[in-house]
């Protein structure tokens, strides 16, 4: 599993992560910090990565692209330290990784986790 942790998340979680496992990288650790969600995206895709971010902007942008990558993971608790987002991050993992393999647009908050398969729209197709 390979992580891509937006640059509105504590950059030392990428760095727990990484001893836990999982192949995790910040945004500022690639020169992303800058860049265009949809840039970050396609980057994503090329990588291989997952994304990890507070930005709902991914969402929106895989719907209306239609496309299955990257997943996204969505976290919706601010304030997160590094631990405690390593470790949430991991929880999703274990919960999710079919998913997140095959495509899809996780949600966290403090109550729950929801799972979208992508693409997030279907194609409508003439008959």
């Amino acid at each position: 599993m390979k992580l891509l942790l937006d640059q509105n998340l504590p950059a030392d979680a990428a760095v727990i992560l990484r001893s836990s496992g999982i192949d995790a990288i910040h945004a500022r650790e690639v020169g992303l910090e800058k860049m265009e969600d949809d840039a970050i995206l396609d980057w994503c895709r090329v990588e291989e990565r997952m994304i990890v971010t507070h930005d709902g902007d991914f969402h929106a942008l895989l719907a209306l692209a239609g496309t299955r990558t990257p997943s996204v993971v969505r976290i919706r608790i601010e304030g997160l330290r590094g631990e405690v987002l390593s470790s949430l991050i991991l929880r999703v993992i274990a919960l999710a990784e079919a998913d997140l393999l095959r495509g899809a647009v996780v949600t966290v908050t403090e109550t729950s986790i929801r799972v979208r398969t992508l693409p997030l729209i279907r194609p409508i197709h003439a008959s």
